[in-house]
């Protein structure tokens, strides 16, 4: 059933300090998540509180905190309630994520659409992302506000990006960058730059945390892809061979059709074509995989942005927060769930 990589249970406890490190502000992101999740509306009450209690690492708000504890913010709930902002959008975009996909699971629970309908969901999204615009309107901020607008349509950009290209066996791997940056490491971005925001640090330094999000998020979402490959469902809680299943090329793939034969391409376009892939489709894709290694590369490209994400920290002081945010980097690229 394909190879399987030992992932570095000690590179989680960079996870674990972080959490530490921001655990009384991420409480009261809780509460405020909470807080905008009431509607009068049972059924969107129902769909938000079943789609967020359904896990989650809440990374995305602990770096927007962690972003602001290491730019010198101290003083004021303004980033408890951006880095609830931030979980918002990204708990919007999952919601409109399964309508397109047709997913049935999601870390392991009944996706919203699979239980109300596609309907229901895309629109409960959009409430999430309305509750989002309010915060960030409050917040008053319109740097943030900026930036903060702006990521959401480049999320949007990058699902119809992928869309697009949905079943092209061979896709450029520049082309896969794009889309990974604008669905993922977007939000990773914008939320350690909000950080940087808050603590109104000069432009150098708030592009250096917006680079670290960047490389963070890029570094994440290859090994996310990878893991679609040789990750046990219980560890990593998403069905495994799923993107292969939607017919979506990730790095992975556009490794194999770097190195393949004529035949093996031809046989990889063939299998991306089809409107409906099987389970014995999946297991010779995953035989070339081995062949070609796809997995250990697709994590050594990961890698290079791992030790770029660090590097961009490079311009603060040393601190606590630094070295937290610099493991965390890690983390990204050996993590089990």
């Amino acid at each position: 059933m394909g190879l399987v990589i030992p992932l570095k249970n000690s590179v989680s406890s960079s996870y674990w300090d972080l959490r530490n490190l921001v655990k009384t502000k991420l409480i009261k992101v809780e509460t405020i998540i909470e807080s905008k999740l009431e509607s009068k509306v049972e059924l969107i009450q129902k769909m938000t509180k079943h789609h967020l209690s359904s896990g989650g690492k809440r990374l995305r708000a602990m770096l927007t905190l962690g972003s602001s504890k290491l730019s010198g913010y101290e003083i004021g709930d303004r980033d408890t309630n951006l880095a609830s902002c931030v979980e918002l959008i990204h708990a919007a975009t999952l919601l409109h994520d399964d309508v397109i996909d047709e997913s049935v699971l999601r870390r392991g629970s009944k996706t919203a659409n699979s239980i109300w309908g596609n309907q229901s969901s895309i629109l409960t999204g959009d409430y999430l992302l309305s509750r989002c615009f309010e915060i960030m309107v409050e917040d008053g901020d319109l740097e943030i506000l900026k930036l903060l607008s702006s990521t959401s349509s480049k999320i949007a950009q990058g699902e119809v990006l992928q869309l697009q290209h949905k079943g092209e066996a061979d896709l450029l791997e520049e082309t896969y960058i794009k889309i990974i940056n604008l669905k993922t490491a977007a939000l990773f971005s914008a939320a350690t730059k909000t950080g940087a925001c808050l603590g109104k640090l000069d432009a150098k330094k708030k592009e250096a945390l917006a680079s670290y999000g960047k490389n963070l998020g890029l570094a994440f979402q290859i090994a996310d892809d990878s893991l679609d490959y040789f990750a046990k469902e219980k560890l990593f809680g998403k069905e495994i061979g799923k993107d292969f299943y939607e017919g979506k090329t990730t790095l992975p793939i556009i490794i194999i059709f770097q190195r393949a034969s004529k035949t093996e391409r031809d046989f990889l376009k063939d299998i991306f074509r089809l409107e409906k892939r099987s389970e014995k489709n999946f297991n010779e894709v995953l035989n070339l995989i081995n062949k070609y290694k796809a997995v250990e590369e697709s994590l050594k490209r990961a890698e290079y942005f791992v030790n770029v994400s660090r590097d961009a920290l490079g311009i603060f002081n040393n601190s606590k927060e630094k070295e937290i945010l610099q493991s965390l980097s890690n983390f990204s690229l050996n993590r089990n769930y």
